[in-house]
């Protein structure tokens, strides 16, 4: 019953984090198309009053003219629209994902022994810490080189190296498909923390001010861009993470440290493409073609370079594998979670006609994919994985 709970929050609380990301990942992207795609405005009256641009637009059969005022408008609407229940969301639906999927069961889903065996109450431990060191480290690099000659490149390459470091770290840590999905966390964690630290207070400050008639302050609302574009080039890199753990053969690499960093770097390059490519249409940038040329050649390099090696062909006409003799390998490895008490998945391997019965399964996800066992926690050896790719494929000769 326990199991069968388990699905059912991890199916809602899925369904519902996508919802919530769509939500605040559309925004995100449309305040920042929104703002490359501003022209001064025409109307002399709004130029008095402060509005430094606007945009004609036209969707579902009407027409929008949307006007930024960078410091304050001249007058306080009675109705002001806040951006911030999206990220909310989408990081109390996260964290609660990852709770179930990953700490709730840590020697499952957090722990592979042939990486890094350790305790379940410190894999726990150190995943909790990654969110937190990360975003500590992340803001201070802010503030600190933020404020510098070049600031913004500065902060960029650091941020850069931060990424990479916890990236490889966390590769060295975790299994392979719980560090994906925690490098992702640590960064989308940093983003919510952006607009709850950062954003949302600035603006608030601003319409306090406004409120009381003061002054504005144009730091705030510098703050707060400087961390809005951060989260916009964070997002596909955090996508991909979140993505990852139903493509093995990405977390499942050698050097999937380096695997991870490929992907996120050509997402954050293709990223810079979209966000250049309003302006260039407007004459303000040259075309940014570089930045998606960029990404693609990752890309292409990275399928090459995670390419399964050739079998040959005829190996199962010569080294003939009968059920019987994989069968005490599938009790030992398997079994445990594939039987008639406990059918994970649907799927029972307690018999031979049930083996025989899911033997291109079993081939998908033991040799060629190499996702189960999960994470390989009954400790499955490279000699039993090769027996089955020969039963196999010597049953797929034959046929």
């Amino acid at each position: 019953m326990e199991t069968y709970l388990l699905d059912w929050a991890n199916l809602l609380l899925r369904w519902l984090h996508v919802i919530v990301a769509i939500a605040w990942i559309g925004s995100s992207f449309y305040f920042v198309f929104l703002d490359s795609s501003l022209t001064p405005p025409e109307d002399e009256a709004l130029r008095r009053d402060g509005a430094t641009g606007e945009l004609w637009a036209v969707h579902g059969g009407g027409f929008y003219h949307p006007v930024k005022y960078a410091v304050s408008p001249p007058k306080l609407p009675g109705h002001l629209h806040w951006f911030y229940w999206e990220s909310y969301s989408t990081w109390l639906s996260g964290f609660a994902l990852f709770l179930v999927s990953y700490l709730w069961s840590p020697k499952v889903y957090l722990i592979d022994p042939q990486v890094f065996d350790w305790s379940p109450p410190a894999a726990i431990a150190t995943a909790l810490a990654f969110l937190v060191v990360f975003w500590l480290a992340y803001d201070a690099i802010c503030r600190t080189l933020g404020q510098t000659k070049n600031g913004d490149a500065k902060v960029g390459a650091a941020v850069a190296l931060l990424v990479v470091g916890a990236s490889l770290l966390a590769t060295e840590l975790f299994a392979g498909r719980a560090a994906f999905l925690l490098v992702g966390a640590m960064i989308a964690t940093a983003m919510s923390a952006n607009v709850f630290f950062w954003i949302i207070p600035g603006q608030r400050k601003v319409v306090a001010a406004l409120k009381a008639g003061l002054p504005v302050d144009p730091i705030h609302g510098q703050r707060g861009k400087q961390r809005s574009v951060h989260n916009t080039y964070f997002t596909l890199p955090v996508l991909f993470a979140m993505l990852s753990n139903h493509y093995s053969f990405t977390y499942a690499h050698p050097h999937n440290g380096w695997v991870l960093i490929g992907m996120m770097a050509a997402g954050a390059a293709i990223r810079q493409f979209f966000v250049l490519r309003h302006g260039f249409k407007l004459g303000r940038n040259p075309h940014p073609w570089p930045y998606a040329a960029a990404g693609v050649v990752v890309l292409i390099g990275l399928i090459v370079w995670l390419r399964p090696a050739p079998m040959e062909p005829s190996v199962g006409l010569r080294d003939t594998v009968s059920t019987a003799r994989i069968q005490p390998v599938i009790e030992q490895r398997c079994v445990m979670c594939h039987n008639a008490a406990l059918p994970s998945k649907g799927v029972r391997l307690d018999s031979i006609s049930e083996i025989d019965r899911h033997a291109q399964a079993i081939y998908q996800q033991v040799v060629v994919t190499r996702q189960m066992p999960m994470n390989n926690a009954t400790g499955m050896t490279e000699s039993e994985r090769a027996l089955i790719g020969r039963w196999f494929l010597a049953a797929a000769a034959v046929k």
